[in-house]
């Protein structure tokens, strides 16, 4: 008796025995592996291109060999001929059977329509099972013996060819049905809705003939900047992304005052905020299309993701009731909608999904960070902080997990800097400073070189000097400590006036001149500048401290720091500083924009939202607002790196200024902690 022979798809590692003769898209969907296809099996579309492997696979104890699958069939021979070659070792997994044992891998973009392609969102390879399918169809024609209406045939076709059964119809499709029959002359692609198997198949959208892509967005609503992603839900490439300010900004920098607008004007503000957000995503939405040369009516499906007030706006709930104690969140767990019940000017058909918010100041966009980088799975402590005006951090590793928010303000965009602005063109990112002579080297968006270097004042000539934004701000104040421009304690020393005339008095205090220009404004870092970064990331610090207590730890193994401004901070001045505990300094990355990257994940695989929603009844969230112990780890975090806490694993890299004791400071000893310090 012949054994069926074994089937091995890659890179799941899903395997089964099959008779055969099996085609080898119904292995691969009979074991859970997905392999997208429009024309259910005609051989037409081409989304079903999967790669049969060659060779002694030991790790999977298989010998797949040229003839464990079926010679070049006539489905195979029409579509090249009518589309194109499919790209060397691709097969048509419709067409393809199983002839002997097999490794089969799924490539995790068909490349079908490759010329739209223009730019991705990140490298990452996310595995595809949208909840959106297109299911090409060949209808029954009208005939008067048989009075079925023309749906009811078309969800006849849907049942028997694709297994839909109790399907929902959306009611603007209804008006749709027979003009677009007549015209693809009965055949047509429907795009049906199913996000969780357990909820009825949605007929949204229909389209004469075949067609053969559809689109999502992904979208991160952060109080500064939204950003937005349009992937193929087909491929799952991102063929185009954009962003902007956060219009909202006009009503206040800051969430709280946000919040507060809505307080005081409640006789439209909320609904003034909601439509500033709506109009900018309806922007974004028409700039990515374009890029892209998508219609808006291709996109099916969208994925949002937003801090707490962010996402309440955005919904059009009031946020009121996130200003104060118990931060009450009017819904926390995922949010399922229509488009055009938010007024997004896409397909009608279109549905929204929002992912679960953790708590009243930790919201769907930590939710989505936590997908992307899952330090709840982590082996060690792993620390995920998002860097905003209100900065979501999360703490955990297999066993437990505990999120929290902590204010830190606008301060590290720039918001309440003398000379600080949001990253462009002219702003300084980068600083270093010489600790004998206290000269300064400044490198600006927009040019490659620093300061010192030839050709600078050419490369900068048409932006200027502008200011200072996120990155250069965190580097300056940590530059200015390790030069021993500012004490621990975050005071500009008046005595280093004798070395440099970049120190000088400044009313009451002393103030730093980082660059002077002949053409543009001077940048001088003042003491108020100074205290405004210590209280930003001293609340930072301190709520990452209270995470620490509740799980019980004195250090963390890894440090990711997500959004656009941890993307750019460098992680030795992050440490430098203070704004997260010690750790080495190889063991702190930058994840850029996680958020954005969960989203996507979620918009390319449904799987992806059961994951995080799951994760997230699992978090335990903790309000820094009413623990005791908040107010002890700020003041001892207002110093330069900490008061109390010792940083060992980063002063084997950097030699850190003397810490101010008692007995040093009685006599003056000019002792210093830490080892070599690296440029």
């Amino acid at each position: 008796m012949q054994v069926n022979p074994l089937v091995v798809f890659t890179p799941s590692g899903k395997r089964g025995h099959f008779a055969i003769g099996t085609p080898v898209l119904e292995a691969a969907r009979s074991l859970g592996v997905y392999v997208e296809s429009v024309c259910g099996g005609r051989g037409i579309c081409g989304r079903c291109q999967v790669e049969p492997m060659v060779g002694s696979f030991a790790k999977h104890g298989i010998e797949s060999a040229g003839d464990s699958v079926s010679d070049w069939s006539p489905k195979e021979a029409r579509y090249t001929e009518k589309r194109g070659p499919l790209a060397e070792g691709r097969r048509l997994s419709c067409s393809a059977t199983v002839q002997g044992p097999l490794v089969v891998d799924i490539p995790a973009d068909a490349a079908v329509n490759q010329q739209t392609i223009r730019k991705a969102a990140d490298q990452r390879d996310i595995h595809r099972n949208p909840a959106i399918q297109l299911c090409y169809v060949e209808v029954e024609e009208p005939d008067m013996h048989k009075p079925l209406g023309d749906l009811d045939r078309l969800k006849e076709a849907l049942e028997r060819e694709w297994g839909y059964t109790d399907l929902l119809v959306a009611q603007q499709i209804l008006p749709q049905i027979q003009p677009v029959l007549r015209k693809g002359e009965w055949t047509v692609t429907a795009a049906i809705h199913k996000d969780m198997e357990s909820s009825r198949p949605t007929l949204i959208a229909v389209y004469p003939g075949l067609k053969n892509e559809a689109y999502g967005i992904a979208c991160d609503i952060g109080s500064t900047t939204i950003a937005m992603h349009l992937s193929s839900l087909l491929s799952g490439v991102t063929v185009a992304s954009s962003g902007m300010s956060n219009p909202q900004i006009r009503f206040g920098e800051d969430l709280m005052s946000r919040v507060s607008y809505v307080m005081m004007n409640p006789d439209g503000g909320r609904e003034r905020l909601t439509k500033a957000v709506h109009e900018a995503v309806n922007e974004l939405i028409g700039q990515v299309c374009a890029e892209a040369d998508v219609s808006r009516q291709d996109v099916l499906d969208a994925v949002f993701v937003g801090n707490p007030i962010m996402h309440h706006l955005f919904l059009g709930i009031d946020p009121t009731e996130l200003g104060g104690a118990p931060f009450a969140l009017a819904v926390s767990g995922a949010v399922h909608t229509w488009a055009t019940e938010i007024d997004l000017s896409m397909n009608e058909g279109t549905r929204v999904y929002m992912l679960p918010c953790i708590a009243g100041h930790v919201g769907a966009d930590a939710a989505a960070a936590t997908l992307a980088e899952r330090p709840n799975e982590a082996e060690g402590m792993a620390l995920l902080v998002d860097v905003g005006t209100n900065a979501e951090i999360v703490l955990g590793n297999k066993a437990r997990t505990v999120a929290a928010s902590s204010p830190t303000g606008p301060a590290f965009e720039g918001a309440e800097i003398s000379c600080g602005q949001r990253a462009a063109p002219g702003a300084i990112e980068r600083v270093r400073i010489d600790p004998q002579t206290l000269e300064p080297r400044i490198r600006v968006i927009g040019a490659e070189m620093w300061s010192d270097e030839p050709g600078f004042a050419e490369a900068v000539a048409e932006t200027g000097v502008t200011g200072i934004c996120g990155s250069g701000i965190i580097e300056v104040m940590a530059e200015m400590f390790l030069a021993g421009i500012t004490s621990e304690d975050g005071v500009i020393e008046a005595a280093k006036a004798a070395i440099s005339e970049r120190v000088f008095a400044d009313g009451r205090t002393q103030s730093y001149q980082l660059w002077s220009s002949d053409t543009g404004p001077d940048i001088i870092i003042t003491q108020n500048d100074v205290r405004a970064i210590q209280l930003a990331k001293a609340a930072l610090y301190a709520g990452v401290k209270l995470l620490m207590d509740k799980q019980g730890v004195d250090k963390v193994d890894t440090i990711q720091l997500a959004g656009a401004f941890g993307t750019f901070i460098d992680p030795k001045y992050a440490l430098v500083l203070g704004l997260v505990p010690d750790c080495r300094i190889e063991d702190v990355k930058a994840v850029g924009n996680a958020a954005g990257t969960g989203a996507r994940m979620a918009l390319l695989n449904r799987d992806h939202r059961r994951e995080i929603e799951e994760t997230v009844r699992k978090i335990e969230k903790i309000e820094t607002a009413l623990e005791p112990d908040f107010q002890t780890h700020f003041v001892n975090a207002m110093a330069f790196p900490n008061k109390v806490d010792p940083f060992p694993r980063l002063a084997e890299d950097v030699t850190l200024p003397a810490r101010i004791t008692p007995e040093n400071q009685t006599a003056g000893a000019p002792r210093r902690r830490g080892g070599r310090r690296r440029t």
